[in-house]
């Protein structure tokens, strides 16, 4: 079955929708392998080509879980693969960030290992390394491109300037942020930045880590390990004020037959053919939920209902803590 429309991350075509892999090894919990793979597995089968890693998310472990499911005959063709570096420093450290030539290099070579691949089809710098310009950093990347190890870049998090300074150096297929109802700063500097340049956006938690779905009321069942616990959205009284939005998706979301994540996943897919968002999970259940929101039709009329229940900036509380939010570049 391959259901899914394409859309194009500057010259790479991809389905419509990715699969975001972190939370199958990091942030949200212990790891079940063998699940993670059936969806990974399930995921390929409904189309959905772009699966998104990093070498950061469960200190590599990702990455080498990833590779397995990719190892099963005929897997790896069906993929568009897609991982990251720059965070040089492993859990429990204080957060380093690398954007030097040595560590690019280095840091790829690591994850063809762990992958078990010849070549990685989209490379992104997870996080600016502001030490160093980024036109070393893309330089380094751009000769990974020519070896033939890497076939696209892109960048995450990245401001409106260093979006110019990197695809001056190389073409930047994709740039990777944050972007969902609960989350729109990039709208104003960032897209439009995108858009003169023809980079695609990819935007990670376009259901504000889940909890645009309705399924998180508390933090009190979310695994001691869960990174939300810590999360000011999550947290400091903000959690009832947010709630106050999700049920207003939900009052939406049930007069079209839909769940309230379907109705914010359906709301990014809306924001441009050049939107490919990467929801995460670890459950076959919810990756066929949110694969229908790629094909789910909203009208004017639903698109504006949406924007009135959860209008720009009314989310309360910040998207990351102030620890986090240092390592965002703009």
């Amino acid at each position: 079955m391959t259901g899914l429309p394409t859309r194009r991350l500057g010259s790479l075509t991809v389905s419509a929708q990715g699969l975001g892999c972190m939370g199958m090894s990091h942030a949200y919990g212990a790891s079940d392998d063998e699940q993670s793979i059936g969806t990974l597995h399930r995921a390929l089968d409904l189309g959905v080509t772009l699966l998104d890693t990093s070498d950061f998310y469960g200190a590599g472990h990702n990455e080498q879980l990833i590779g397995r499911a990719l190892a099963a005959p005929g897997r790896r063709e069906q993929a568009v693969l897609a991982t990251k570096f720059g965070f040089a420093n492993r859990l429990g450290e204080s957060t380093r960030i690398r954007g030097d030539a040595a560590y690019v290099r280095e840091a790829c070579e690591a994850s063809l290992r762990r992958l078990g691949v010849d070549h990685i089809d989209l490379y992104y710098l997870h996080r600016v390394d502001r030490s160093v310009p980024i036109e070393e950093t893309v330089g380094a990347m751009a000769e990974l491109v020519k070896e033939g190890k890497v076939r696209h870049l892109g960048l995450s998090e990245t401001g409106p300037d260093t979006l110019r300074r990197a695809h001056a150096t190389h073409p930047i297929a994709a740039l990777q942020s944050e972007f969902s109802l609960w989350t729109r700063d990039l709208e104003a500097e960032v897209l439009p930045v995108c858009r003169e340049l023809g980079i695609g956006l990819v935007p990670f938690s376009p259901l504000g880590r889940g909890f645009l779905t309705g399924r998180y009321r508390s933090t009190e069942n979310l695994p001691e390990t869960d990174m939300r616990r810590g999360q000011p959205r999550f947290t400091d009284g903000n959690l009832e004020r947010n709630l106050a939005i999700v049920a207003r998706l939900e009052e939406l979301a049930a007069k079209k037959g839909v769940t309230a994540g379907q109705l914010a996943l359906a709301w990014v897919q809306h924001q441009g053919d050049d939107v490919v968002p990467i929801p995460g999970t670890r459950r076959q259940k919810y990756l066929e939920e949110n694969v229908t929101a790629a094909t789910l039709n909203l009208s004017a009329d639903e698109l504006a209902a949406i924007e009135s229940a959860a209008p720009a900036g009314a989310v309360a509380g910040a998207r990351y803590d102030d620890n986090s939010i240092k390592f965002v570049n703009g």
